[in-house]
């Protein structure tokens, strides 16, 4: 199945480092089948490769050279900043990135393309079934624990988070050039930066395929998981830290407000009232951690407070409710319901004030 040719470029862009010979074969399939905008990056790759790469741009191949190898994702944004520095790929429908070890199948590559003409403005992922039986079982683990994690907390699933084969519409260069990360959390920042910023994102099954059971992957199994985990958690982190920051502050603010205020007649309006200014001024410290710390978010206070404001006041609501009605109809113990539930709340939280609240 070819390619269809149309005046809207579709450019391929391969990261590569230390290609083996089979790496020339799969560049002249590509071009039998109309690929002919072809981008290879050349990360670093030792000398003894040098043949390879000469052999690509006897094909009038573009290749672009790093020293030093700096990252698949360094490598994907200089192809990128190449694209947008270059008036010829101006009216371009986008790129497809694809890796150089052969684990992508030709008709993989064209299903991508094809999606990508269908769905403009998209980024376009080509998924691998981890179900299969030739799924090294790392990967089988890896992805679904990742997978599962977005979920958790960005409300999307993506049922292969480190797919190499993208789509990207030309209209998410400037976005996706801008991206933190150099290496294989790169991707992760993508998918995490398409989905804050509302970008559609479609997933096109493609064939599962490991080489060699997957012995040419340059990825790190501890270095690059330990940045992927970190991106995808970092936020997370830091609003379950400004979460025991606020909680210290609103106990020992109502503490101190039980022995300071001159209230001795009811021990009722003592309580509320200092349960009332602890909460207000722990509440505004947590709001302004987590706007400029946990989501970094350049939204204005007037954009934000009032939702903020109001997700309390409704997770009050649910949470009394819920405690309420499971401890009546269960029997179970109270303090236990409101653990799980305001830990579920926690979580539903964390996904609203990252989406809709602090949404940059």
């Amino acid at each position: 199945m070819l390619l269809e040719l149309d005046k809207e470029k579709i450019i391929i862009m391969i990261p590569a480092l230390n290609p083996s010979h089979q790496f020339i074969k799969y560049i002249d399939e590509l071009i039998d089948n109309n690929f002919r905008n072809i981008i290879v990056i050349n990360d670093g790759s030792a000398t003894e490769f040098n043949t390879i790469f000469e052999a690509i741009k006897e094909k009038n191949i573009i290749v672009i050279e790093h020293e030093k190898n700096l990252g698949k994702g360094k490598a994907i944004k200089s192809g990128l900043e190449y694209l947008q520095s270059n008036d010829a790929y101006n009216d371009c429908l986008g790129v497809i990135t694809v890796d150089s070890d052969g684990q992508h199948l030709l008709k993989d590559v064209i299903n991508v393309a094809n999606s990508l003409k269908e769905n403009k403005d998209s980024l376009i992922l080509g998924c691998r079934d981890f179900e299969s039986n030739n799924v090294p079982p790392k990967s089988k683990f890896g992805n679904k624990t990742t997978s599962n994690f977005f979920k958790l907390l960005y409300g999307v699933k993506i049922s292969d988070t480190q797919t190499g084969l993208r789509g990207i519409s030309k209209n998410l260069f400037n976005q996706l050039i801008n991206l933190e990360g150099d290496r294989f959390e790169y991707e992760t920042n993508m998918l995490i930066d398409c989905i804050l910023k509302k970008v559609n994102i479609v997933e096109v099954q493609i064939e599962t395929v490991y080489m060699n059971n997957n012995k040419e992957t340059h990825f790190r199994p501890f270095k690059d998981s330990v940045l992927i985990y970190w991106r995808i958690l970092n936020s997370f982190f830091k609003y379950s830290l400004v979460s025991v920051i606020s909680c210290i502050i609103d106990l020992t603010l109502f503490q101190i407000l039980l022995l300071t205020l001159p209230i001795k007649n009811s021990k009722t309006i003592l309580i509320v009232i200092s349960t009332v200014i602890a909460r207000v001024i722990s509440s505004l410290v947590n709001y302004t951690l987590n706007k400029k710390v946990s989501f970094n978010s350049k939204n204005n206070v007037k954009n934000t407070i009032l939702k903020y404001y109001a997700l309390c006041i409704i997770q009050i609501i649910v949470s009394s409710t819920l405690v309420s009605i499971l401890c009546n109809f269960i029997g179970i113990p109270e303090i236990l319901v409101k653990i799980v539930v305001d830990t579920i709340i926690f979580i539903v939280n964390y996904r609203v004030q990252r989406l809709f609240i602090f949404n940059r």
